[in-house]
């Protein structure tokens, strides 16, 4: 059994920090000493974009590329499409080439496993993947949700943010049914929260009684802040633009959430083991 734990960050709305939330969860994550490779799963390629990879277009390999290998059942190198970047991640990046591949999938044999099927030969190398779904349910988003262990769902503190949950719920439930038996939420995570704001409070309040009888709500929550929007123009996480500022402190405190949903996971394995 690998290692390897891949977290899908989903959610269908956009603008919720999906990317934000996937770079600085994998950062952190590294800072604490995991092998971590982040997936860029969006053809936008915000996440290669925010890690410094500015002109994506122009990148000779992609996750397309990869993808495309698989479902044409060619054999090819493996890791010449990975991307180091300065703060101890690795990278698949992500273009626009990704929506030419999605017709593609289509018609494709393995349509729903393609990105199971690559990330497979290389997690071994790895504690974390990391996948940034693009803001819709497409096949590519199916991909994602097929080929990860858990996902972790980011909702902005507003009304039709949350509104859009049951959605994306139906979707892993289903996903879970009919493709991937093992798929579990990890939690739902507050984003862009403006704690001084009623409206924010009582939307907090409606997803936890909506759902936090059945799906963990993290205790850590993103608040809003000027400096978590400017990172995504200089390649730079959080942590090295910003160390200092409360997004910072808050994903330090996601990282340790995330770690130990692991820790507790592997105690009830290795306890069940025993028996």
């Amino acid at each position: 059994m690998s290692k390897c734990k891949t977290i899908a960050i989903c959610n269908q709305k956009g603008g919720v920090g999906k990317t934000t939330t996937t770079v600085n969860l994998g950062i952190g994550l590294a800072m604490q000493g995991k092998k971590v490779l982040l997936v860029d799963a969006d053809p936008q390629g915000d996440l290669t974009v925010s890690l410094g990879w500015k002109d994506n277009d122009n990148l000779p390999k992609t996750l397309s590329n990869k993808l495309l290998d698989f479902i044409q059942d060619n054999i090819s190198k493996l890791y010449d499409v990975i991307l180091r970047h300065d703060e101890g991640v690795d990278l698949i990046p992500a273009n626009v080439e990704l929506s030419a591949l999605e017709l593609s999938l289509v018609n494709a044999m393995s349509r729903e496993v393609a990105l199971k099927g690559y990330l497979k030969t290389v997690k071994d190398d790895y504690d974390y993947i990391l996948i940034d779904c693009m803001p819709s349910l497409s096949m590519i988003t199916i991909n994602a949700l097929a080929a990860t262990d858990s996902v972790i769902i980011p909702v902005q503190a507003q009304y039709l943010s949350a509104k859009g949950m049951s959605q994306l719920v139906q979707t892993i439930s289903k996903v879970k049914r009919q493709i991937n038996p093992q798929l579990k939420i990890d939690g739902v995570l507050f984003t862009l929260v403006d704690s001084r704001t009623n409206l924010a409070k009582s939307t907090k309040e409606a997803v936890r009684f909506a759902y936090g009888k059945n799906i963990k709500i993290f205790n850590t929550n993103i608040p809003i802040a000027i400096k978590a929007a400017e990172t995504s123009t200089k390649g730079k996480s959080i942590y090295t633009y910003a160390p200092n500022s409360t997004v910072a402190q808050a994903y330090k405190e996601l990282t340790k959430e995330v770690l130990d949903i692991e820790q507790r996971q592997n105690n009830r394995f290795y306890s069940a083991q025993a028996r």
